[in-house]
């Protein structure tokens, strides 16, 4: 091979990454087989979820899909993992697959409204303080009822539907031209340029706010997180039943993170505070008025329909009428066929955020196969089986919280719900301390999670999105910003297991 030839392919190798960044995947791919065949495969595994984690903190560097997924690739023809495992894990999450491939994709088409809505908002509520609450307690009533991830995609719509208007504004071109590129900054004027950063630190802030709600309200109710249905599951709860076992904890930490909220509103730390620039508020208000003006009889239909379609998104969330994937997908052909998008290319656009996040997130299920095949959880689990009963709700509630923060929720959920029922079948437990266990089990996966992107779903979703590297909203960045939230929340929840289980 020339060496024209091995620069070619080392140029495109990763494309316009780092050359840093290359050389370290590279060397992580050349290291786990020599890891493997000389620390073997339980240190090895470990190793593997550090490099993982790795491609997932450098995100804006490189999308994780390409480095995670050759280090996937790797852990299964060293044997680590299967085909088939893989595809079980991916099986077992079908619903969460179904829901990123349609009802992110409804969302999209319901951008309009959503926009229309929010806009006013912002608007309207002067206070930042007050519009930071309101987007937590929001995304916390509404992740309750339907699902993290479809609120978060929410917030990614209204969040890129505000930028991109101020961005087209900022680099000189009238909100009613139509084309505009507002991932480059090249075209923005001196005089934005720093309202352009205070507008960034404003929605990094309101949306880290809104993706922590979805954590505060998913850990109340069975439907909040997939894994509080499986725990509800085994535990035969109903929807009543679930809340008021899980409210001793769970309403708590809701009014410690609200409190947290508007404490790192006020103070301005760990990067909240942000204020909406006066220049972008103009903007948006004038953005308000042009879209008054250019309202008509379509418009107000589209908005319309959209509305229609909103009530009956919610209503067949709130009672389960079928999978959210699902759902979705009858939201994309409702709102699709009434607002006359019939054809192919219209419709592709609508899934171009979702699928990338799909494909890592199967990726991520490989890694996920590998600590299932290598017991990677195991002497974890045992360790804390093997403690008093008087204090293994806590533990419980410590070791799911760090489990989670690096691996994926339902597994950890499924591992450890299933180890203390069969615990409770073998009558080494009784029923009230296998309560107390799954109680433990849930807000520990819920909780403490909330520090690392990989450790909630909505969280890596937010990471991963388009909107990400608009805001630089960075993996370091989430982590700092989740910070006093992961202590808040955590130690509430580790407070409350103690005392009232």
């Amino acid at each position: 091979m020339s060496d024209t030839t091995a620069n070619a392919m080392w140029m495109n190798f990763l494309g316009t990454s780092p050359t840093w960044y290359k050389k370290a995947i590279i060397a992580f791919l050349l290291l786990n087989p020599l890891a493997l065949y000389t620390l073997g495969p339980f240190v090895t595994g470990w190793l593997l979820i550090g490099e993982f984690i790795f491609t997932l903190a450098l995100a804006l560097r490189c999308y994780p899909l390409q480095p995670g997924g050759l280090l996937a690739i790797e852990a299964i023809i060293l044997g680590m993992t299967s085909p088939q495992m893989v595809f079980e894990e991916t099986a077992a999450n079908f619903e969460v697959i179904l829901l990123l491939m349609f009802m992110v994709a409804g969302i999209y088409f319901m951008k309009e409204l959503l926009l229309f809505v929010f806009t006013r908002i912002l608007l309207n509520v002067r206070s930042k303080v007050a519009l930071s609450l309101l987007f937590s307690l929001v995304a916390a009533f509404l992740s309750a009822f339907l699902d993290a991830l479809t609120v978060t995609a929410v917030l990614i719509s209204v969040g890129v539907g505000f930028y991109s208007v101020y961005h087209k504004v900022a680099s000189g071109k009238h909100l009613a031209h139509e084309e505009h590129d507002h991932s480059i900054d090249d075209g923005v004027h001196d005089l934005h340029r720093d309202d352009l950063e205070e507008f960034r630190a404003f929605l990094r802030s309101l949306l880290m706010h809104g993706a922590v709600g979805t954590a505060l309200g998913g850990v109340c109710t069975l439907v909040g997180e997939p894994q509080n249905l499986l725990i509800a599951t085994v535990a035969e709860w109903d929807f009543l039943e679930f809340f008021t076992i899980m409210a001793p904890v769970s309403m708590p930490v809701l009014v410690a993170g609200l409190l947290t909220c508007y404490l790192l509103e006020l103070s301005g730390r760990f990067g909240y505070g942000a204020k909406l620039p006066p220049r972008v508020r103009d903007v948006l208000v004038e953005f308000q008025a042009v879209e008054e003006t250019r309202r008509n009889k379509r418009s107000n239909a589209r908005l319309a329909v959209q509305a229609v379609v909103a009530v009956i998104l919610v209503a067949g969330l709130a009672l389960h009428l079928a999978a959210v994937g699902l759902i979705g997908l009858m939201v994309i052909v409702l709102l699709t066929a009434f607002n006359g998008v019939i054809e192919e290319h219209q419709l592709g656009h609508a899934f171009e955020e979702a699928l990338p996040f799909t494909a890592l997130l199967v990726v991520f299920f490989a890694i996920v196969a590998v600590i299932h095949d290598q017991h990677l959880f195991t002497p974890v689990i045992d360790a804390v089986l093997s403690m008093e009963s008087d204090v293994r709700p806590a533990m419980f509630f410590l070791a799911n919280g760090l489990l989670s923060m690096i691996s994926d929720n339902v597994f950890v959920a499924t591992v450890y719900i299933n180890e203390v029922k069969a615990a409770l079948d073998a009558g080494t437990i009784s029923r009230q301390e296998f309560d107390h266990l799954a109680v433990a089990i849930n807000t520990g996966t819920n909780l403490p999670s909330v520090a690392t992107p990989n450790g909630q779903a909505a969280f890596l979703f937010l990471l991963t999105s388009a909107l990400a590297p608009l805001i630089r909203l960075s993996y370091g960045r989430m982590v700092i910003m989740a910070l006093p939230y992961t202590v808040v929340m955590g130690g509430v929840g580790l407070t409350c297991v103690a005392l009232f289980l």
